[in-house]
């Protein structure tokens, strides 16, 4: 079996990335556990494929993590079954969100255990993909809205594992609301670098994410060896009426592996935003929210979620510099 883990003439920023003429590409299908939405999905190269762990669920909402595979990086051939569901009280109404590392022959599955109170990242590892061992929670007590928006008890989502060693130790990037570091010696147990007061990034006022940045994507090496990781961020809009609309985009942030808890610069405007009807109509409405990418047979392709509803993918080809061809 061959994983790819590292990239290669990666730089920062990275695009243009142009969303695929035919998103998306994988919708809910009925009757099933996935009947109702599927998105935001972990990816990774397995054998020459192109492989999803995608969130998806019925009309109860309770979410599960489904496994896709594709030749080509457009069209998916899905699983029956989901290859992980909720079976602890923790994760009770749903395991959502998943992000993906392989290291030495292992799958680092990083996920949110939901239980309708609670958002609590979580970790299971995994040989083959489908049969997965739990690690339970991994920040107790932690709200990474801590200086945003307070929840006022334990909220942790987005960890995304950085596949190579730094500064002797394996380090995680994790966050929503703002952004937070973790370090760990075996890659199961992890210590946060600071307090949930004190983010290593936070929400830039007046920007496209001005009220909330989250994890996105598994960081990415570039070839002047800065760490690139795609991130989600979110602004509110409040109307007369007192309703709310929130509108998330997609950024990027570069890090120095010598100095990996400090964001040495961020995308200054957003490279992918909602556009499509898809895009602008769902579950929660005006969201494209990236959590998988890689490089295939020299192409990236990012995969996001729409709305909560649908899964698409925005390419780059390394040969098509930065300029006004992403659209909108």
């Amino acid at each position: 079996m061959t994983v790819t883990t590292l990239f290669t003439g990666a730089t920062f920023p990275l695009g243009p990335f142009v969303p695929y003429e035919g998103n998306p590409v994988l919708r809910p299908r009925g009757g099933s556990w996935e009947s109702a939405n599927l998105y935001n999905p972990a990816a990774l190269v397995v054998d020459d494929e192109v492989v999803l762990l995608y969130r998806a669920h019925a009309e109860d909402i309770v979410s599960h993590i489904g496994l896709a595979r594709s030749r080509d990086g457009y069209h998916f051939e899905r699983e029956a079954e989901p290859i992980l569901s909720p079976q602890e009280d923790y994760e009770e109404f749903g395991c959502e969100d998943p992000r993906i590392a392989y290291v030495e022959g292992t799958y680092y599955l990083t996920y949110t255990g939901w239980d309708r109170k609670a958002a609590r990242l979580c970790l299971a590892t995994s040989t083959d993909l489908r049969t997965w061992t739990r690690h339970g929670p991994l920040f107790p007590g932690f709200d990474t809205f801590a200086t945003v928006d307070p929840r006022g008890h334990e909220w942790s989502k987005a960890g995304v594992i950085v596949p190579v060693k730094m500064q002797g130790r394996w380090w995680m990037y994790f966050g929503e609301g703002g952004l937070y570091w973790a370090t760990s010696d075996d890659l199961i147990r992890w210590t946060p670098g600071t307090p949930d007061t004190e983010p290593m990034y936070a929400p830039t006022p007046g920007s496209f994410d001005a009220d909330l940045v989250e994890i996105g994507t598994s960081p990415v090496l570039t070839d002047n060896g800065l760490l690139v990781m795609l991130t989600n961020g979110a602004t509110r809009t409040v109307h007369d009426d007192g309703t709310v609309d929130v509108d998330y985009r997609c950024g990027q942030i570069a890090i120095d592996p010598d100095e990996p808890t400090r964001v040495l610069a961020r995308l200054q405007e957003p490279w992918l935003r909602p556009q499509t009807f898809e895009d602008r109509n769902g579950l929660v409405s005006n969201v494209t929210f990236v959590e998988g990418l890689v490089q295939f047979h020299g192409t990236w392709f990012a995969y996001y979620g729409q709305s909560d509803t649908t899964l698409a993918v925005a390419v780059h080809d390394p040969a098509r510099p930065w300029g006004s061809s992403l659209r909108g």
